[in-house]
C-alpha cells in the first residue's frame, strides 16, 4: 500500500496524463485542419500512447488500493503556428511531463516506496525516448527550413508511426 501523499500524487499525474491526451487530439485536429496529415497522424498516435499511461497509472493505483479521483479536464490550445512551432510545443510539454514524473519518482525515493520507484522507472526511460524523439523530429523540421519538398519528406515519415501497444512484448 502507499502514502496518501503518494496516491494524491498519481492521482495528480493521472489527470495530467488524460490532459496530454486531450492535448495530443487538439494539436492532431489542428495539424489534420493545416492540411498535415502526417503529422496530423503522429499526434493521433501520441494522443493513444497518452491514454495507455492513463491506463497504468490507473491500474498501478487500483493494484495499490489507492482511490482513483478524475478531475475535470481542462481544454486545451486550438492554434499551434507552423510545423515547426507545433513540434516545439509538443517538446515543452514532453518536458513538462518528464518534470512531474522526476517529481513523483523524488517522493518514492523519499518515502523509500520502493514498488512505486519500480513502476515509476519505466516512465523515467519512456519520457527520455518521447523527448529525444520529438527532439530529433525540430531538428529534421530546422534542416528542412523553408524547403516544402522537405517538409512533404519529413510528412511521409511522421505518417509511418504505428499505433502503441498497451503491453509491448505480452
Amino acid at each position: 500500500m502507499i502514502s496518501e501523499k503518494m496516491s494524491e500524487e498519481l492521482n495528480e499525474h493521472l489527470n495530467a496524463e488524460l490532459y496530454s491526451s486531450y492535448l495530443y487530439l487538439s494539436m492532431s485536429a489542428y495539424a489534420s485542419h493545416k492540411g498535415l496529415s502526417g503529422a496530423a497522424h503522429w499526434l493521433y498516435m501520441q494522443a493513444q500512447e497518452e491514454m495507455i499511461h492513463v491506463q497504468k497509472f490507473y491500474e498501478y493505483l487500483n493494484d495499490q488500493d489507492a482511490r482513483i479521483i478524475l478531475e475535470t479536464i481542462e481544454k486545451p490550445p486550438t492554434e499551434f503556428g507552423a510545423i515547426l512551432e507545433l513540434f516545439n510545443a509538443v517538446l515543452g510539454h514532453e518536458k513538462e511531463v518528464t518534470a512531474r514524473v522526476n517529481k513523483l519518482m523524488t517522493l518514492a525515493v523519499k518515502e523509500s516506496d520502493h514498488a512505486t520507484q519500480t513502476f515509476l522507472q519505466w516512465f523515467v526511460t519512456e519520457q527520455t525516448e518521447e523527448e529525444k524523439t520529438v527532439r530529433d523530429i525540430i531538428d529534421k523540421l530546422k534542416l528542412a527550413g523553408d524547403s516544402t519538398t522537405a517538409v512533404f519528406m519529413i510528412e511521409g515519415e511522421l505518417s509511418s508511426r504505428v499505433a502503441p501497444q498497451a503491453n509491448p512484448g505480452a
